[in-house]
């Protein structure tokens, strides 16, 4: 079977993705333009890998993946798109979600109502697709964690917390990590820190809240992230929006004790 397997590949989950298929079929790759300049060599070049191909496997709907089952109808091939998350989400208090903004509601519509397949990764994006619209068929796919690299592995540091994710002024209030850094005042005993790449001035205002117990790490490699989460006793992702919270599943995976926001998160 050929497949034309349509996302970013910088994404590691998304790569992952790509690596499973990849080992047990033909799979082209077509990744999404990041230059407005790009769109329509990118749509010409998406419809000759349809044409060639049985399948089109996209990652999100957005007008990437509409174009991928726009050609996959024409071209009367299947089409599987993963619903991950913001593609179905609605948070209009902080202007989160496709469903928040028309032009990319209009897609994610499209896309949900013609994908032959749509795999959503956890119970609760799966709920907010079926509140847009209703899929041919949506199935239930939890994202999964390897187990032969996130693994436990030496002694635990009985003090130490840890959050992952990017530190950028919108992830503050959606990934918690501000409630993260302003939750280290109450346990002064342990080691609070806060793991992923710094991407904006925002880590200004984080240090200046920021109790003593309260370390910031910038980029990690993945084999770095892997030690920090099998040092850490605790892991915590809270998250006031979260479609499915991967890192703390690579966490438990390494032994952590999860803390989790459940209100709004798959």
């Amino acid at each position: 079977m050929k497949i034309c397997f349509v996302g970013s590949l910088s994404s590691t989950f998304i790569k992952k993705d790509y690596e499973i298929l990849k080992n047990r079929f033909n799979v082209d790759v077509v990744e999404p333009p990041k230059k407005k300049s790009k769109w329509l060599k990118y749509v010409f070049v998406l419809a000759k890998k349809v044409k060639q191909s049985d399948l089109t496997f996209s990652w999100f709907a957005g007008w990437h993946s509409a174009f991928a089952v726009f050609f996959s109808k024409l071209f009367r091939k299947k089409s599987i798109v993963i619903a991950g998350g913001y593609d179905a989400a609605y948070v209009p208090e902080m202007n989160y979600g496709a469903f928040t903004k028309l032009k990319e509601k209009l897609p994610a519509c499209f896309v949900f109502k013609n994908a032959n397949v749509v795999l959503a990764v956890s119970k609760f994006t799966k709920n907010e697709v079926l509140e847009k619209v209703t899929p041919k068929q949506l199935k239930l796919v939890y994202n999964g964690v390897d187990i032969e690299k996130f693994k436990p592995y030496g002694e635990k540091e009985g003090n130490l917390v840890i959050t992952v994710g990017g530190i950028k002024k919108s992830n503050l209030k959606r990934k918690g990590i501000e409630t993260f850094v302003e939750s280290a005042k109450f346990v002064p005993e342990a080691r609070f820190v806060a793991i992923g790449k710094i991407m904006d001035d925002s880590i200004d205002y984080l240090r200046s809240i920021a109790p003593s117990n309260v370390e910031f790490t910038g980029f990690v490699s993945e084999n770095e992230l892997i030690k920090w989460y099998q040092k850490a006793k605790v892991i915590c992702q809270l998250s006031y929006y979260e479609a499915f919270g991967l890192t703390p599943a690579e966490g438990m995976a390494c032994g952590c004790i999860p803390v989790v926001t459940k209100e709004r998160s798959g």
